[in-house]
């Protein structure tokens, strides 16, 4: 269920201006995705010409874009901890933001007030990235316009043990949704993640208290990680035909 939209120079614009937040000694979280991949690349590009950083990479696919740009990795066990370094920014996409507040110009990029919850998870690397994401200092999120709602309404990706898809399935509908099994698009059967789970894409419509069903879907027995990711980011960084546009939270 990976997710469509802006073109690949909006994509460009907002990962390489999420790259010039990566600071000379950082830990950076390496997120998944077609935008993050331009980050990738673009912090690669900055190692290449000096920049001293390690990556933590959020699934197969961003690992193997950070080792062919030439970051150094590490393992997440490696930076967290009482004693150990941390991650100091991480860098991510996202399938849905919710942008609230109004515009209001700062210098060249606009500033836009807002919630910035987001749907993650059309890549099937969300239990990862919530990981990464939210053990970093400063979570930069990388998108084009087409991610940008009132309010959340696509599908939330939702991974489970795979004898848990009846009984996650079940408490979904309870709690207002429905769920759809997650197919391969070039196999047959379902999507299977890196931690050897299914995904249940969770349609609710719109999604007034992201909050509220964060906690529904955390607490349901079954459920590894769910793609709602609440109070998390702290800019979005968003790629247009003029230039980005910098979202805080």
């Amino acid at each position: 269920m990976k997710t469509t939209g802006g073109s690949d120079a909006m994509k460009r614009r907002a990962g390489e201006s999420a790259a010039e937040a990566v600071d000379d000694g950082d830990v950076v979280g390496l997120g998944t995705g077609s935008t993050a991949a331009h980050a990738i690349r673009a912090i690669g590009a900055r190692v290449d010409a000096g920049l001293d950083v390690r990556g933590v990479a959020t699934s197969f696919a961003s690992r193997e874009r950070a080792l062919e740009a030439g970051i150094p990795l590490v393992d997440l066990d490696e930076v967290t901890g009482p004693d150990a370094a941390g991650i100091d920014v991480a860098v991510d996409g996202a399938d849905q933001v919710a942008v609230g507040g109004e515009n209001s110009s700062d210098g060249g990029a606009d500033r836009v007030a807002g919630d910035l919850d987001l749907i993650k998870g059309g890549g099937g690397a969300h239990a990862r990235e919530k990981l990464v994401d939210s053990a970093a200092e400063r979570f930069v999120v990388v998108a084009d316009p087409s991610k940008e709602a009132a309010v959340l309404d696509r599908a939330v990706p939702v991974e489970v043990l795979p004898s848990a898809r009846g009984v996650v399935a079940e408490a979904v509908r309870a709690a207002g949704g429905e769920a759809t099994l997650r197919r391969a698009e070039r196999k047959d059967g379902p999507v299977v993640t890196d931690n050897g789970n299914l995904l249940l894409d969770c349609a609710f419509g719109e999604i007034p208290e992201p909050e509220a069903l964060s906690g529904t879907l955390a607490g349901t027995p079954g459920v590894l990680e769910h793609g709602l990711f609440v109070g998390l980011a702290d800019e979005v960084h968003v790629g247009t035909a003029e230039g980005v546009r910098i979202l805080e939270a």
